[in-house]
């Protein structure tokens, strides 16, 4: 556990970045020296957000928003190592995913807003970017990446084990027990990402704290039955998504067929409509599980968890639901971790992906190096 690495993530949710050094076991296990977070200066964060759809001078705007990007990150992994006394020369490097901005690997492309070499010069440590585009040349997914580490993390050998990440998207891993058991794991669909979107656009909240509000609404039965009628959502593993195709835009036609509804009783449906996907994926793809840990920003909704229990036992899925604090690994830093282990695997030149998870032809290293 000697050699240092920083891992940095900002998700679909868009809400800030979360970035953990931490040393790793042998079996990948981490040991955490550190943690920084900050949210988005509002002016990034509608930049990016803006960058998720259709809209002039493209690639200006991106790449400025990509240097701005990783001078906020910079900030942090300043911060991170004068916090844990730790000088930058003894990090072995950094994992920086950068944003997501496009994912259509129906298509062959994954984007990532970043800025890599800016990255390195900044903090003057390598940096390992570009995970997803071999797995994508492989003819895979490009996502989740985060199974192989959800293994090393949480894998037994006498319990079967899911782990829920309820990001702005929502994936899952299935951990069968046994040391050579395989992992599988795919997007389910929406996560926090509509939730936050409709109270974005009717309250001006950032998100939904606790699922308060969505805890005043009702569900409505016909906008629930419409929204899990999307085709993608009966597409078999693997698969991934994003918001190419779940967004309020994607909300607001299923909203139009439907006719008039008050908003709190819509968040009410899209938190149903989030346990629903989960628990579909996890009854239709996985056998018998005994266990269920939630990560994610979406771990600290009480509602949505609630939701989660109740639609389980109505399915008949005994599990038990716990966050990933009960296993010494805040949920927010799941992620950062998970891109702190993949730039080690690719400095190692071991493989970051799983065929089974991804579709991939083959493992593959992952990662593009901008030495220090």
């Amino acid at each position: 556990m000697n050699d240092l690495f920083i891992g940095i993530m900002s998700g679909t949710s868009l809400d800030g970045a979360d970035v953990v050094l931490a040393a790793f076991d042998d079996a990948g296990r981490p040991q955490i020296r550190g943690v920084a977070s900050a949210p988005f200066p509002a002016a990034l964060r509608a930049d990016l957000l803006a960058l998720q759809g259709r809209g002039d001078d493209e690639l200006h705007r991106a790449a400025l928003a990509a240097n701005a990007l990783v001078d906020f990150q910079a900030t942090l992994v300043g911060r991170v190592c004068a916090d844990a006394g730790i000088d930058r020369s003894a990090v072995t490097a950094i994992g920086a995913h950068g944003q997501t901005v496009r994912h259509r690997p129906d298509l062959g492309y994954t984007i990532q807003l970043n800025a890599p070499a800016r990255l390195a010069e900044a903090c003057g440590i390598t940096v390992v970017s570009d995970f997803r585009s071999r797995d994508v040349a492989a003819g895979g997914q490009g996502a989740p990446l985060v199974p192989a580490f959800h293994a090393a993390l949480f894998g037994r050998r006498d319990s079967h084990r899911v782990v829920l990440n309820l990001g702005g998207m929502s994936n899952v891993t299935d951990l069968p027990p046994g040391p050579d058991a395989t992992v599988r794991g795919w997007d389910c669909g929406p996560g926090n990402v509509l939730l936050d979107g409709w109270i974005g656009r009717h309250r001006g909240a950032l998100l939904d704290a606790d699922g308060a509000w969505a805890s005043n609404g009702r569900v409505h039965g016909p906008l629930l039955d419409r929204l899990l009628d999307d085709p993608w959502l009966a597409l078999p593993p693997p698969k991934s998504t994003g918001r190419d195709l779940f967004d309020l835009a994607w909300l607001d036609a299923r909203l139009a067929d439907v006719g008039p509804i008050e908003p709190v009783d819509v968040q009410a449906t899209l938190a149903a409509f989030t346990s629903a996907v989960v628990v579909d994926a996890v009854s239709r793809h996985v056998a018998t599980p005994d266990a269920l840990i939630v990560c994610g920003g979406g771990a600290y909704n009480g509602d949505l968890l609630r939701r989660l229990t109740l639609r389980l036992a109505e399915s008949g899925l005994a599990v038990a639901v716990s966050t990933s604090a009960g296993e010494g690994v805040a949920p927010e830093h799941i992620e950062a971790l998970a891109f702190a282990w993949l730039a080690m695997r690719c400095l190692a030149r071991l493989p970051g992906n799983l065929p089974a998870v991804t579709g991939a032809r083959g493992l593959r290293v992952l990662g593009a190096i901008h030495p220090r």
